[in-house]
């Protein structure tokens, strides 16, 4: 979510601006039994199947259940907002790193009925918003906090730690100031900073566009280049392009949710990078974030205000054929039967995983894509109070650990370990 978001909503904006106050429940850590603002007592809680749509007697769910729940106050702050995930290639431990508004937490979560929480790496001034990715065991971390950069932590530190400490960075850039977002491309080792507006800024004068950063030596970024076009970029997704557009086989592309457009931009040339498309649509909000199919055939992505403003009759996922990058096409889009706002997800295995704030993780498969269509296969409810269309719940997840779990972070609740039991209907897919 881009604070942005809330001038931009009218008379709605004091309500969500007051939605951002921490709990009493979450403030208190030695409150062991309160509950969140989503109804979820904050204890922790430990294989809860899923039977009959029913994980106990609190969530909804349906084919997904609940390995290990880790409340807030565990983590010693009031706010969660991104999660990413790190495997470590020499032991396989698994480790879910959780973005606090005081840091960035580290939980070991290779066993996922007993998560281990091993600390944090603290950061210069708290924030409602900020992020991390991984590349080459490193963990590259933004804030909306001015002057906040980007810190670079060695993740094999954590190797052999069984208890919490308190960590500090191994690297630190300060080509931006305050960051929204960050993206990786792993392939390439660019990273994209996006959503920065305050000085000092590399090269895109604060319009918040991609900040583009070699950080193919981990602990030494260095900037690559800007992209300023088309103005502030609030996620992105940037790939070496394997899709079926011959004229841009094997380059660099960026897949940029721009407020209103999905913008497409050509990267291979940092120093000079080319916008080839940007698509709008009928009923656009605030475009928010998205993510490539498989085959990079297509881009799904949401929109963080239509819900709010009646612009859809339900939560919608709306699929942009990406066959031609110069002249995307959209296709189809899915709507559910409630009304919560969309938020971060990501593709894996022909399934995505998509978190919408107040309704939970919402399993999709996409074997009917270039029909237009997405099928729920599964879900799993982290905010059993409502389902209703405010800015509470799951921010995002992290579908990607070999061991098939999914870890899932709640604003107020805590973080969430859960193993679905979904596969993709496509019969041309092979696991």
């Amino acid at each position: 979510m881009d604070y942005r978001v809330l001038g931009r909503v009218g008379a709605a904006g004091a309500l969500l601006a007051a939605s951002l106050v921490p709990s009493v429940a979450a403030a208190h850590p030695g409150h062991e039994y309160d509950t969140s603002p989503g109804g979820v007592p904050l204890h922790r809680m430990s294989d809860v199947r899923c039977e009959d749509d029913m994980a106990g007697d609190l969530f909804p769910c349906h084919k997904t259940d609940l390995s290990a729940f880790v409340p807030i106050t565990e983590f010693d702050t009031d706010w969660i907002n991104d999660i990413w995930g790190w495997t470590d290639p020499q032991t396989g431990r698994e480790y879910a790193l959780l973005k606090v508004r005081n840091g960035l937490a580290f939980i070991d979560v290779t066993d996922e009925f007993d998560p281990v929480y091993l600390g944090k790496l603290s950061q210069p001034t708290a924030s409602t918003w900020g992020d991390v990715k991984v590349y080459k065991n490193h963990a590259y971390v933004v804030s909306e906090a001015a002057g906040h950069g980007m810190q670079v932590f060695d993740l094999t530190r954590l190797r052999g730690v069984t208890e919490p400490r308190t960590w500090t960075q191994d690297a630190h850039w300060d080509g931006v100031s305050n960051s929204h977002n960050i993206a990786i491309n792993e392939e390439s080792g660019f990273a994209y900073i996006i959503g920065s507006t305050r000085q000092p800024i590399a090269c895109d004068n604060g319009r918040g566009g991609p900040v583009m950063v070699d950080i193919r030596d981990p602990k030494s970024p260095r900037l690559a280049g800007c992209f300023a076009e088309d103005g502030y970029t609030h996620d992105i997704q940037c790939v070496n392009y394997r899709g079926t557009d011959r004229d841009h086989a094997g380059r660099e592309v960026c897949f940029a949710s721009n407020e209103d457009t999905v913008t497409i931009v050509d990267v291979t040339d940092k120093a000079a990078p080319a916008m080839l498309s940007r698509t709008g649509y009928d009923g656009a909000g605030y475009t928010h974030q998205g993510w490539l199919t498989e085959d990079h055939r297509f881009f799904l992505f949401n929109d963080e205000l239509d819900e709010l403003r009646g612009n859809v009759d339900g939560t919608t996922t709306r699929i942009l054929d990406v066959a031609d990058l110069d002249a995307p096409v959209l296709s189809g889009s899915y709507t559910a039967p409630v009304n919560s706002i969309d938020h971060n997800m990501y593709v894996k295995d022909a399934l995505v995983y998509e978190s919408n704030y107040t309704n939970g993780l919402r399993i999709f498969d996409t074997y009917k894509l270039e029909e237009g269509r997405l099928k729920e296969a599964g879900y799993f409810d982290t905010f059993p109070a409502d389902d209703d269309t405010k800015f509470a719940g799951t921010w995002s997840n992290y579908p990607y650990f070999d061991s098939g779990v999914v870890i899932v972070s709640g604003i107020r609740e805590g973080l969430f370990v859960m193993r679905p039991r979904v596969k993709s209907s496509d019969p041309g897919y092979t696991y």
